[in-house]
């Protein structure tokens, strides 16, 4: 049984409903010393960034995070040895044989964690999908009610001159994610293996909490389910902001002051108007090469 990480599957449905996977026997072995035929192998295509663990001890087996990986879960059983593997010249046709052996048997769990460059990370309707349908060729479904994102929706963003990067639209997050709360470790762990984390808010007037609140409660869940995960490079974009009235400007000013005092470099964009979005790219591909690339100068 082989596991190949391939980009041709992005999610393992298939193995919710195909849950024990047996490869086929071999032949027995034939008259005239002819040898049986042996068992084919199973090659089981599943999406890059699957982690393969075992069920009783939880240890992580294999992590396929590149195309064309491929990891052995179950080896086939050794081939029996026909009686004339016996033979002598005082003993032509012994009447014994050594039997095959049975393969190998296992309980696996598979896991998909998206690998992606930047992850979208905010609340639900807060824009992300929107977003990511603007500035790259992914299609997650865009609504008005919560929880419209259910899987990770990576998308390749092209900006020229050979210039890209992936980005994931993640599904929303609430408080209390780190718990299981609302999607909770289902969203969270998809962005463990993005390089930077982009926190889109909603700052519009018709959200019910203010932009810095959002901030405020996005770091500490990140921060309570994982520490690493909480110091990865953040930016932030400000979304809706073709909707501004007065006090949502003067609520997002302070949104804007917390990002500085914290070191986060924030855009104002609209996704629906596409305002501001070549230069909150261009600036997340800067951040992408430095982070890929920390021994070289970002090219100008």
């Amino acid at each position: 049984m082989v596991f190949v990480a391939s980009t041709d599957v992005d999610h393992l449905v298939e193995f919710k409903y195909r849950p024990r996977i047996k490869a086929p026997n071999g032949a027995p072995g034939e008259g005239s010393k002819r040898a049986g035929r042996d068992g084919e192998d199973v090659i089981l295509p599943v999406p890059v960034g699957t982690i393969i663990k075992d069920l009783e001890s939880n240890e992580v087996l294999c992590d396929l995070r590149t195309t064309g990986e491929r990891f052995v879960a179950a080896e086939g059983g050794r081939g029996g040895v026909g009686n004339a593997a016996y033979a002598t010249p005082t003993r032509r046709a012994p009447r014994f044989a050594k039997p095959g052996l049975a393969g190998e048997e296992r309980t696996l769990i598979l896991e998909l964690k998206t690998i992606a460059d930047v992850g979208l990370v905010g609340f639900p309707n807060v824009g992300k999908s929107l977003l990511i349908s603007k500035v790259s060729r992914a299609r997650p479904e865009v609504a008005d009610y919560p929880f419209t994102t259910l899987t990770p929706h990576p998308g390749v963003v092209e900006l020229g001159g050979y210039r890209s990067f992936v980005i994931a639209d993640i599904p929303g997050i609430l408080e209390g994610a780190h718990k299981g709360i609302g999607l909770g470790h289902q969203f969270l762990k998809h962005i463990e293996r993005t390089t930077i984390l982009l926190l889109v808010v909603d700052a519009s007037p018709f959200c019910q909490l203010p932009p810095r609140e959002q901030l405020i409660i996005l770091g500490k869940e990140l921060k309570k389910y994982s520490l690493p995960l909480s110091l990865k490079p953040r930016m932030v974009a400000f979304n809706k902001t073709d909707l501004l009235d007065e006090a949502s400007r003067e609520a997002l000013e302070r949104a804007e002051k917390y990002c500085r005092r914290l070191k986060m470099t924030s855009f104002r964009i609209s996704a629906l108007r596409g305002d501001n979005l070549k230069e909150l790219l261009e600036t997340l591909y800067a951040r992408v090469y430095e982070e890929r690339h920390p021994e070289e100068p970002f090219p100008l």
